[in-house]
């Protein structure tokens, strides 16, 4: 099995007309991902590659069934986008878009759990069920079918773990990038819940980074509820105090949020701790 997404997924690609939406939305196609339409305003009745464009989610919804959208759209609009395709009721919102105002997330962030669906994003890779269904940018080829769920902060880094991962004949049910914003849709505890419930997913790595204390919370969240094997890589170990690292929210405060603090906690929690991401399929095997 996996979670979020599998070969039932019908994706709706908002922004399918523009350079980024048009090539993914091919990429996507090619992997087998049933995406079944796009929506750019005042171009309904074309289409992309064999994909027809409607003007709103609305009408694509009502029109194709979608369950499923990704966002392609830029920053500024990101928030009606993806308020809109929770007003449809699109149950998985991925949204691309980097650069998305912090307060234009927690206002989207609310009003989509409050329509009961999920948002994935912003500034993430999206998410792979591989040999089923790719919402998102991730590179497919590196990905194998299996048992090891991936949860990652970091885009980059989730392609190391995970061909590592596959390497070493560990294939993935479900790779996950929330994104490293300072605020973001679903996130280690919601993630770790659905794997832990997921028949089929033996064994969870987790990919943190310094600011916050997210990671702080899974160790926490995973020794008290989590029964599978899991290993954890944190990036940033050599990040100076208040220099942002990368993303957004990859910032070491003075409250907190160094990679000693969070890798302690899972050390606290019996979680082991990769130095380097290429220990990650040996850590998981050794939890077995």
């Amino acid at each position: 099995m996996s979670i979020l997404i599998d070969k039932n997924t019908r994706l709706l690609v908002q922004g399918i007309t523009g350079r980024d939406g048009g090539f993914h939305a091919s990429k996507m196609m090619e992997y087998g991902t049933h995406v079944v339409g796009g929506t750019s305003p005042g171009k309904a009745g074309q289409d992309v590659n064999g994909v027809p464009v409607f003007n709103t989610v609305q009408d694509a919804v009502n029109e194709t069934g979608a369950n499923a959208s990704i966002i392609f759209v830029p920053a500024p609009f990101a928030k009606d986008a993806m308020m809109e395709a929770a007003a449809a009721g699109v149950k998985l919102i991925i949204c691309i878009t980097e650069g998305v105002p912090t307060l234009d997330v927690v206002a989207a962030h609310d009003y989509i759990k409050k329509q009961g669906s999920y948002l994935l994003g912003p500034n993430c890779p999206g998410l792979i069920s591989p040999d089923k269904s790719l919402v998102g940018i991730m590179p497919a080829k590196i990905f194998k079918q299996g048992g090891t769920g991936v949860i990652s902060r970091s885009g980059t880094l989730t392609y190391e773990v995970v061909y590592n991962l596959t390497a070493k004949g560990m294939g993935q049910s479900t790779a996950i990038g929330v994104g490293g914003d300072p605020v973001v849709g679903l996130y280690y505890k919601e993630l770790l819940t659905m794997f832990e419930n997921d028949p089929e997913t033996d064994s969870i790595a987790l990919i943190g980074e310094i600011g916050g204390d997210a990671e702080e919370q899974a160790a926490e969240y995973i020794q008290r509820h989590i029964t599978k094997p899991v290993a954890v890589f944190i990036a940033g170990q050599s990040a100076p105090p208040g220099k942002q690292m990368g993303h957004a929210g990859a910032i070491i405060s003075s409250s907190g949020g160094t990679a000693a603090e969070k890798i302690a906690a899972f050390e606290k929690a019996g979680v082991p701790v990769a130095k380097e991401p290429s220990e990650i399929p040996g850590l998981l095997v050794r939890k077995r």
